[in-house]
């Protein structure tokens, strides 16, 4: 039978669970004891909670000795087999022995909620997770097919054929820029709204974007409509984080890792087919540009219909966390958050409790910490220059070589082998095993090092296939460091703060973006021409590497210098004081003499 369970939010967070309860795959025996509680949440039989810091284990042993252990966890699922939560009505702050059964101390929660037993010696998981491996399915089919635009990879050769007859000035300073433009603008607007609107409508949206984009290559013929083109390519890129949010809706915590890999896989997966269809096209078939953007669109129609079928989730990370009362969404905070907001009152309460305020205050607390600054800070500056290469090197491969017959054209090859190599460097780098806290300043500027060169190579190549190659190894190095990012980021997070992590820092890389593009591309800045606009990129990368080989020589410098102190033997407190004293006689004889 369930229970009421009622407890002050200003009291310190601590939890315990009577009998043997599972923490993801790890199996914790009686008289376990959280700390750092930042957000939790009761669905049926189980209890989600989510851990910013460490928290310790305390668990008595046959010889009556505990153990103490650290360890590190966030979006974790609470399940008690047994369903047995001991309670105390008022409980001290001061007091709390594990063996005592008056001091288990419950969540504090917001509001009461009820905790219904589990069935006897089984965990049944929730209704709405039972059917996760068919949405699963679903969804990696969706992901797959929507990244089919075999058109996508020659879409600059097409508007500098004379099909379309566009100049490479219209192109490089007038058409190219307004993807910059667009993407900021909606970016805020659609990470909000994916949230607010639980996925499926951003999805929706999408889909119909990516319809315009293909209609408006297919019919446009003047500037206007290839700047609403990209316009609308724009809402397509800033709508991809309602899919990669999406799945996180639909499985179990439990499951998240497996989904994600799967659904990740199935886009690489999409886009690696996508690249290969287009080229076979175009080098085997001889199909004309313009059909290829047929193909194109009829797949976008396709995937529009596969979006109708997703189902709408009934919850989501920030705007819709419970939908009745058993799934009523927990918020936790730390043991000074709650005693410095118990201060408050009134007007100052109430503003805290909107939700874009409460998500900006965790994430003040989220930047102090070092490895989060350092990635989030290459996320930003790496990321910008990365998509400005990626959006101006198709017009560089047509500077370098000019193919007047499309059989060959190789982008979509190249497209292709990057994607690939991408993904094996992306598997590679998860398997890699240093210290991170040591060595991460320095492998990012060997790393951005190693852009710039190959950013250098590519503009000063006359070599057509030369340039292919550099293009490739420069998006595997950056595939290389995505995973490692993301892991530093979002270790220490909950999902929902590594939610808004990335989309601060993918709104900051964008901002930086556009302020480039109106410096160097726009006609209304410098208007440079594609190969001044690589010489730029080069130094901007240059820059950033001799920035982070600077940090990790500070880095390791601090290091070896405090190993030196630590191994350095200690002088005990007498013989030190002894001496001191001989030397001071020693002075002052010297000094007599």
């Amino acid at each position: 039978m369930g229970r009421e369970i009622h407890v002050n939010c200003n009291l310190s967070i601590k939890l315990y669970l009577k009998g043997k309860c599972t923490l993801g795959n790890v199996v914790l025996g009686d008289n376990v004891l959280v700390r750092s509680v930042v957000s939790a949440e009761v669905k049926q039989n189980n209890v989600f909670i989510s851990w910013r810091v460490a928290a310790e284990m305390t668990q008595n042993k046959s010889d009556g000795q505990a153990s103490e252990e650290s360890f590190t966890m966030h979006g974790i699922q609470m399940a008690s087999e047994n369903g047995e939560m001991k309670e105390q009505q008022t409980p001290s702050k001061e007091q709390h022995s594990p063996n005592e059964e008056q001091q288990f101390i419950p969540v504090e929660l917001q509001s009461p909620v009820e905790l219904p037993s589990p069935i006897e010696g089984k965990e049944s998981p929730p209704e709405e997770y039972k059917q996760w491996k068919f949405l699963l399915f679903y969804l990696c089919v969706y992901g797959f097919m929507t990244q089919l635009r075999p058109g996508e990879s020659f879409i600059t050769p097409y508007l500098l054929s004379q099909e379309r007859n566009f100049t490479k000035e219209q192109v490089t300073n007038e058409i190219t820029p307004v993807l910059s433009y667009s993407y900021m603008a909606v970016l805020v607007p659609v990470f909000l709204l994916t949230d607010y609107l639980r996925y499926k409508p951003v999805l929706i949206l999408q889909s119909l974007s990516h319809i315009s984009v293909w209609l408006l290559l297919i019919f446009g013929t003047d500037v206007i409509a290839m700047q609403f083109m990209e316009f609308f390519y724009g809402i397509t890129m800033a709508a991809r984080v309602a899919y990669s949010s999406y799945i996180f809706s639909l499985v179990s915590p439990t499951n998240y890792q497996r989904a994600a890999g799967y659904s990740r896989s199935s886009v690489l997966m999409g886009v690696f087919v996508s690249a290969v269809l287009g080229q076979l096209c175009i080098s085997l078939a001889g199909v004309p540009f313009r059909t290829l953007n047929y193909i194109s669109l009829g797949f976008m129609i396709l995937g529009l219909f596969l979006t109708l079928f997703l189902q709408r989730p009934k919850r989501s990370l920030f705007f819709n966390k419970s939908t009745s009362k058993q799934q009523n969404g927990i918020h936790l905070f730390e043991e000074q958050k709650a005693n410095t907001g118990a201060k408050a009152g009134g007007l100052c309460s109430g503003w805290r409790d909107f939700v874009i305020i409460r998500m900006l205050m965790e994430l003040k607390g989220a930047v102090r910490h070092p490895r989060l600054r350092l990635w989030s800070l290459w996320w930003i500056f790496n990321s910008a220059g990365y998509y400005l290469m990626l959006y101006y090197v198709q017009i560089l491969w047509n500077t370098i070589y000019p193919a007047t017959d499309n059989k060959k054209v190789y982008n979509g090859g190249v497209d292709a082998a990057s994607t690939l190599l991408g993904a094996i460097t992306s598997f590679a780098a998860g398997h890699i095993k240093i210290r991170w806290n040591l060595w991460s300043e320095l492998v990012i500027g060997l790393v951005t090092a190693f852009q710039a060169g190959l950013l250098f190579l590519m503009n000063t190549t006359d070599n057509i296939w030369v340039c292919y190659v550099a293009y490739i190894l420069f998006r595997s190095s950056y595939q290389f460091l995505v995973p490692i990012a993301i892991f530093q980021i979002a270790s220490n997070l909950s999902k929902e703060l590594c939610a808004l992590v990335f989309g601060v820092n993918t709104f900051f890389a964008t901002i930086l973006k556009t302020i480039i593009t109106i410096i160097i591309a726009d006609k209304r800045g410098l208007a440079l021409s594609v190969h001044p606009q690589f010489y730029v990129y080069f130094a901007y990368f240059t820059v950033l590497a001799v920035l982070f080989l600077g940090a990790a020589a500070l880095v390791i410098i601090r290091h070896y210098h405090a190993e030196r102190l630590k191994d350095k033997p200690q002088i005990p407190p007498k013989a030190e004081t002894e001496q001191k004293t001989t030397s001071s006689s020693a002075a002052i004889c010297e000094s007599n003499a």
